[in-house]
Parts: structure tokens; sequence; C-alpha cells
């Protein structure tokens, strides 16, 4: 119970300070963030889920049993250039797929209705025609959408598709880092947890606030080679609208121009 109260209290004192949802402004800073540290324009976040292994939840079936072979519950993560997090969902089932999890949170309904209080469309730069949506990037776990960029499939792909992916990538991995700091740090997330499930989901929420708290006052910078031991959920096949896919497409042609184009990507791919 003291583990449990204080966790919570943790998560209530510092959730306002750490990880409030970003205004118009804050949006803007983070793409600025996203443009010179990973290259990528109009990014205002890398999202995820991540496998939390705990003991079976009393009377929860199969429900939180992955196909893994393990029981589990899901961190869903919308992190910042600066490995922070911007926003969470913890406690979904086990056998939910990324997709799923980010449908059902108030998160990803708040993004399909617009009602994320995201900047309004730009050009990108160094181009003066067609602005472009801000967007989020995830991997092939989650669908294709107006604000959410995935990688295109990996068969038979062109070089500007191979370079699309190629940079993405490096926009993504900044949310894998920010589990890897969050496990290396929190040491408990490296094995299950054996607390009863509301505690557990209480004791990833503080860590997630805590962890937070520490980045921005460590100024410590972390390479992609940190390692953890959350597993990703189970991915799915998901498709996008023809207008995401528009969107991609356009990102994919900027990225081979003389103003969206870095001088190693074609070696990199």
């Amino acid at each position: 119970m003291v583990v449990r109260e204080t966790c919570m209290a943790i998560w209530d004192v510092l959730h306002p300070a750490v990880m409030a949802q970003p205004q118009k402004e804050g949006w803007l800073q983070i793409a600025d963030l996203f443009l010179q540290s990973c290259n990528f324009p109009n990014c205002v976040g890398a999202i995820d889920g991540k496998h939390i292994r705990v003991k079976k939840p009393i009377r929860s079936g199969i429900q939180f049993f992955n196909y893994k072979k393990y029981f589990s519950f899901v961190l869903f993560a919308v992190c910042d250039a600066n490995y922070c997090f911007r926003y969470i969902v913890v406690g979904s089932y086990g056998s939910s797929s990324d997709s799923a999890v980010l449908g059902h949170s108030a998160f990803g309904q708040m993004l399909n209705n617009n009602e994320l209080d995201l900047p309004g469309n730009t050009t990108l730069p160094g181009t003066t025609y067609l602005a472009m949506p801000f967007v989020f990037v995830g991997d092939e776990a989650f669908a294709l959408g107006e604000h959410l960029m995935r990688p295109y499939s990996s068969q038979g792909l062109s070089i500007a598709r191979r370079v699309f992916n190629y940079r993405l990538t490096r926009a993504r991995r900044v949310v894998e880092c920010a589990f890897s700091i969050l496990a290396n740090k929190w040491r408990f997330l490296h094995s299950p947890i054996h607390l009863k499930l509301e505690t557990a989901i209480s004791a990833v929420k503080a860590a997630c606030v805590l962890h937070n708290f520490v980045r921005v006052r460590d100024g410590f910078n972390f390479e992609d080679s940190l390692s953890h031991s959350l597993e990703s959920p189970n991915p799915s096949g998901v498709r996008g609208t023809r207008h995401s896919a528009a969107v991609r497409d356009h990102l994919t042609a900027y990225f081979l121009t003389p103003h969206g184009a870095l001088p190693w990507q074609l070696e990199a791919i």
C-alpha cells in the first residue's frame, strides 16, 4: 500500500509539471528540435509501445498473455527528440497491438479528431509550395495517417522509399532510446514486476514522470546503443488513406531534393 500510494503521489504531483500536453508553441519547439537533431521536418513526436512484464493478474484469463508467451501490459508513449515522454498510456492488455492501443487511447482519439492543438500546415524548409501537416512518426505497427507517418513496406523498395524509411527511422528511434534510458535507470523494468496489477501500473507511471524530471536536469546526450528489456507489442497489418499516402510521398520526394537531402543518406541505405 505504501508503494502504491507513493507512486500515485509522484504521478499526481509531477505529471502536470513535466508531462503536460503541449500547445501550438510547444509543438513548434518540439518540431524544431526534431529538425535539428534528427533532420526530419514537421515532426512533433515519435510513438511506440513496449511490454512491461508482470506476474499473471488475478482472474485475467489470457488478456495479458502476449505473443512472446509471457504476461504483460503495454506502455505506449509519445516522445520528443530530447527523450522525454510527452504522453503515455499504461496498462493496456499485453495481447493488444500498438495500433489498437493508440486507437483506444485518449491521445489517439484527439489525434483523429484534430484536437491536439497542432500547428497549422506549413511548407517544408527551403520550399515555397504545398503546405504540409505536422506529423508523428511510428513503425509498421501503426496505420498511416495525415498526422502519422510509418515506413514503406520493406519489399522491392525504390531508392527514394529506402531513403524515406532511413530518415523516418532516425526520428523514430528516439522513443526506443527513451525506453532504454527508462529501463536502465529504473531497473525494476528489467524483470517481471511482482506487484498487484494496479500497483505495477502506478509504479510505471511514476517512473515515466521521474524520467522526465531527471532528463530536463541531467543534460546528458544518449546514443541509440542503449539496451533494454522491454519488448515491442505484436505488430498488425494496417493501411492508411490516399491523402496520408500523398503526404508520405511528398516527404519522400523532398528528401531527395537539395534542400531536404542529407550528404550521407544514400550510403546509409
